[in-house]
C-alpha cells in the first residue's frame, strides 16, 4: 500500500508534465528543460549536505540518469511544439507498452509471448490513430510525432536499464536532474537564442520542476524500491488517461471520436502487456 500511494502521487504529477509544457511553449526546449531539472534536483541538496556520499555513484549511472532525465524531457518538449499536443503526448505515452516489447532485449530470462504481440499491434494502432486525428486538425503530418515516439524509447530503455546497474539510492535522482540541467544550459547558451522569462514563466517553471521533473521521480524510485514493479507498472497507465483530460482541458480543444479510441487503445495495450506473465 505504501509503495502504491508513493506510486500514485508520482502518477498525479506527472499528468500535469504536457500541459504545462505548453503553456511554457515559447520557452526554448534547452531552456525550459535545464532550469525545471536543476530546480527538480533542489529536495535531494539538504540530504547531500549532510551526506556526500548519497551522490557517489558509478559513472555508467550517471550516464545512465542523464540520459533517461535530459533526453526524454527535451524531445517531449520538441514533439509539444512540433505537432498538435494532444495527439503527440499519446504517441509519447507508448513507453509503458515499450518497457514491455522492449524487456527481452534488455533484461535477461524475460520472454516475449504472443499476448505481448498482440499488445504491441494494438498500442502502435493507438498512437496511428492518434496521429492521423492529429494530421486532419493540423492538415499536414506533422514531423514533431518523431521526437515524441523517440522520447517514449528513451524512458522505456532508462526505465529498464536502471535493473542493469548497481542499486543506487534515491537521493542519487537529484544528482541526475542536476547535471542533466547544466547540460541543458549549457546547450542552450551555445545553441538557443537569449531569452527574457517573465514572472509567471518562473511561476510555472518551479512548478513543473519541483513537480513532473522533481518530485515526481524521487516518488517512483521509492515505489519502485518498495513495492511490484508489475503492479506499479499497471498503475502508470493512469497517466495517459489523466494527462490527456487535462491537456485537452487546458487547450480548449474537445474529446473528440479518435482522442478516445487512441487513448483506450494504447491504455488497453499497456495493460495486456503488463498482465501477460
Amino acid at each position: 500500500m505504501q509503495a502504491n500511494l508513493y506510486a500514485l502521487g508520482a502518477i498525479a504529477l506527472w499528468a500535469s508534465l504536457a500541459a504545462l509544457g505548453v503553456s511554457l511553449t515559447h520557452v526554448p526546449p534547452f531552456l525550459l528543460t535545464g532550469i525545471a531539472l536543476i530546480i527538480g534536483s533542489v529536495p535531494a541538496w539538504p540530504l547531500v549536505v549532510r551526506n556526500p556520499s548519497l551522490w557517489r555513484v558509478p559513472l555508467r549511472t550517471l550516464a545512465l540518469g542523464v540520459y533517461g532525465l535530459f533526453a526524454y524531457h527535451f524531445l517531449l518538449f520538441i514533439a509539444l511544439r512540433h505537432a498538435p499536443a494532444v495527439e503527440a503526448n499519446l504517441v509519447n505515452y507508448l513507453w509503458p507498452l515499450l518497457i514491455v516489447v522492449l524487456s527481452p532485449c534488455v533484461l535477461r530470462g524475460v520472454r516475449l509471448r504472443l499476448p505481448h504481440v498482440l499488445a504491441a499491434l494494438l498500442g502502435f494502432s493507438g498512437a496511428a490513430i492518434a496521429i492521423a486525428g492529429g494530421r486532419e486538425l493540423s492538415g499536414t503530418l506533422a514531423w514533431g510525432y518523431l521526437p515524441a515516439l523517440a522520447a517514449a524509447f528513451i524512458w522505456a530503455t532508462y526505465s529498464l536499464l536502471t535493473k542493469r546497474v548497481p542499486d543506487f539510492p534515491t537521493t542519487a535522482i537529484g544528482l541526475f536532474g542536476l547535471v542533466s540541467g547544466v547540460l541543458s544550459l549549457l546547450c542552450h547558451a551555445l545553441l538557443e537564442p537569449a531569452t527574457t522569462l517573465q514572472s509567471r514563466d518562473w511561476l510555472l517553471l518551479a512548478v513543473l520542476g519541483l513537480g513532473p521533473l522533481g518530485g515526481a521521480f524521487f516518488l517512483w524510485d521509492k515505489a519502485l524500491k518498495l513495492g511490484d514493479p508489475r503492479q506499479i507498472g499497471i498503475l502508470s497507465y493512469i497517466t495517459p488517461l489523466a494527462s490527456t483530460a487535462l491537456l485537452v482541458a487546458v487547450s480548449g480543444r474537445s474529446f473528440n471520436a479518435s482522442i478516445v479510441l487512441a487513448t483506450a487503445m494504447i491504455m488497453g495495450a499497456a495493460v495486456m502487456g503488463m498482465r501477460t506473465r
